[in-house]
């Protein structure tokens, strides 16, 4: 097993009554991608119970960031969501996954897809500088079922517009679009509908999904990632990996399915 690192819990808000984000100091030795994930958790009966976590925070940033669901029997939620400031985590010393730029070939607009707790990648793409220099727009979809999920997401990409480094980046390429599908809201509906019927790209003036121009990341549930998927195959979009880039990359790892 990769080398596990104690870590101490910086911060804890609940963000609703089965969403919370937490931050932790950070080993010196751990390194990521900005997208990737590793295994983290905590010690029951004097084991290690890890699951894998996307990192929301940047990789120049000092503190880790995570936001998790609530699972009440979970075998790791149901313990994580009570830690506290002061509190040990484990926090693997890998990180992996494909949510990364290599893996996608150049393009214009890149799109970032993400349900519920599936939002913690992209939190940390839309803080990278190279995001921003690589293409001219960055498109962060965050689709959520009631209003008050979108709490998190607001708040980080709030902060990043006013952020002294990267502020003027995000106000001139970044393009935020929550959505919601059981509450009044703004925005209404699931991500596969919102592109299908052209909303997305009416409401921000932007032309349709294209696989000569766009590139997209995915990351949710396993719904969300077999219909997100089939929809952009048939436009004719090639899913990239490490070793192959493509013009769309999806996520498998998941907290507790």
């Amino acid at each position: 097993m990769a080398a596990i690192n104690e870590e101490r819990v910086l911060s804890v808000t609940h963000w609703t009554d089965s969403l919370f984000s937490f931050t932790t100091t950070r080993s010196p030795t751990f390194r990521f991608d900005n997208g990737q994930f590793t295994m983290i958790g905590m010690r029951v009966d004097g084991k290690p119970l890890l699951r894998a976590y996307s990192m929301a925070s940047a990789n120049y940033e000092e503190e880790l960031s995570f936001f998790s669901i609530k699972v009440p029997n979970g075998p790791l939620t149901s313990r994580l969501q009570h830690i506290n400031q002061g509190d040990t985590i484990l926090v693997g010393e890998k990180a992996t996954g494909t949510l990364v730029q290599h893996a996608l070939l150049p393009g214009k607009t890149l799109y970032l897809f993400g349900t519920g707790t599936g939002l913690a990648p992209f939190l940390s793409v839309i803080k990278d500088p190279e995001a921003y220099e690589r293409f001219e727009k960055v498109v962060l979809v965050h689709g959520c079922r009631q209003v008050r999920e979108l709490g998190y997401g607001e708040k980080i990409v709030a902060e990043l517009m006013q952020n002294e480094l990267m502020g003027e980046y995000a106000r001139e390429k970044l393009l935020y679009y929550p959505t919601v599908t059981r509450e009044p809201f703004k925005h209404r509906g699931r991500i596969t509908e919102l592109v299908e019927t052209g909303k997305l790209a009416d409401d921000l003036g932007l032309p349709a999904i294209s696989p000569e121009t766009d590139r997209v990341m995915l990351c949710g549930s396993p719904g969300m990632l077999a219909d997100c998927s089939t929809l952009l195959e048939t436009r004719g979009f090639e899913e990239g990996s490490n070793a192959n880039p493509g013009q769309f990359v999806i996520e498998k790892a998941f907290v507790e399915k």
